[in-house]
Parts: structure tokens; sequence; C-alpha cells
């Protein structure tokens, strides 16, 4: 199976500090560390850095003062890429990446809530890790009527990144139910649950700029590592 786009390193890091902001982990008005001690840690170049602070102040999230330095300016409307990704490491946030484990078009099985307008959806398994540890399993169904086909090596590590980009559909909003499930039996080895263990479980409908269903979803996360956190302000 083919691996999905990762994204660019400066966005990785944008978004990286966007999920810090939003756990709370980076306070509003903090300054930040100077920009050269700031890269050493995150083993990145300076100007990879500056380009991912350039995208967070863009975003409203950080104020350059010029001889002083960067302050985090929390916003609990900013939209990143992962805004609508719930699941953090239980000490807070973690880069989101993906693994992509299987992708197939195939009838909606009946099982599946009423979404969309094709009898015919995409389905997308995958491995989700947090900054580097496998935390969470994904399925997901993305209606049939939004593309005839979906080629492994276009998928971003952000499915909706993917849709705006690819396919001209806009995720606006979700909808999500947290209970427990058992795991299945699909799950590769480095996902340390095994197949049948209950663990924490979310399905989630997501609407389009219209407010369709566009797709279903199911997620397994594993609760000794992580968690799913809904921030209200």
């Amino acid at each position: 199976m083919e691996t999905p786009s990762a994204l660019p390193i400066y966005l990785q890091i944008s978004e990286l500090l966007a999920r810090e902001i939003a756990a709370g982990h980076l306070r509003d008005g903090q300054r930040l560390p100077p920009e050269r001690d700031l890269a050493a840690r995150l083993k990145i170049s300076v100007g990879t850095l500056r380009k991912a602070l350039a995208e967070l102040t863009e975003r409203g999230l950080l104020e350059r003062r010029q001889g002083s330095g960067n302050y985090v300016r929390a916003r609990a409307d900013a939209r990143n890429v992962y805004s609508f990704f719930r699941i953090e490491l239980l000490e807070g946030a973690g880069l989101p990446t993906a693994r992509l484990l299987s992708l197939d078009r195939m009838a909606k099985p009946d099982d599946l809530p009423e979404f969309g307008r094709s009898t015919g959806a995409h389905r997308i398994r995958r491995l989700r890790l947090l900054s580097g540890i496998a935390c969470v399993l994904e399925e997901i169904w993305l209606d049939g009527s939004y593309t005839d086909e979906i080629a492994p090596r276009d998928l971003s590590e952000s499915l909706y990144l993917y849709y705006r980009e690819r396919l001209n559909l806009s995720i606006s909003h979700v909808e999500d139910a947290v209970s427990v499930g058992d795991v299945p039996d699909w799950g590769p080895p480095d996902f340390t649950p095994a197949p049948g263990t209950r663990t924490g479980y979310v399905e989630r409908i997501s609407f389009d700029q219209e407010n369709r269903r566009a797709e279903f979803s199911r997620n397994w996360f594993d609760p000794n590592l992580s968690r799913y956190v809904a921030r209200i302000s």
C-alpha cells in the first residue's frame, strides 16, 4: 500500500504548535523560546521554523513583536488542519500522522448510518499516530458521489485537507458519539490493544459545506496512551 503524502515539515510544526496552544501547554501571552533554541528542540532548521511561525502568525495564533520575540495568541475560533481531530496523548496534544492500511471502493454495508447520495463509498482504513505513538485505528467511509476513484499516493495525512484541495469538499462541522467498542481484527501489530479488546470508541458523521452528510467514520483509540478531548468556549 502506498503511503499518503506527508504534510510539509513547516506545516507539521505549525499544526503541532497550534495543538499545543489549544491544549493549554502554550498559554495566551506566553513568549516562545528564541527561534534557534526552539528549532534545535524541534530538530528542524531555523528557516523551516520561521515558515511555521509565519503560518501561525497569519492564522492569528502568534504575534511577532519586533526586538522581543513571538507571543502566543490563543483563539478558540482558530481553524487548523487538525481542528476536528479530538484525540490527544494523555499528556496533551501530539502531532498527528497516519499510515494507510487499506483503501477500497465498495457498496455501503447495511450497518452504516445513512449518509451521502451514492450507494457506494470509499473505505479508508488507517493507523493514526501521535508524535510517532500508535494511538488510533480509523475506518473512514467517504460517500462515493464526491469522486469515482481515490489513489493512495494522492491522499494527504490530513483527509480533510485532501478533501478540500482535491475534491472541493469542505467539512463544515461534525457530530461525534463517544463510547467504548471492541478492537477490530484488521489492525496492525503496533496498535497495542489486541483484537476484541474493549477500548475508547468514537463514531463520527461529517457534514459538507452544504450541510449534507458526507462521511461516516469509526475510531478505536487506546485509552492507555490517548484520550478524546473536546474544548468548549
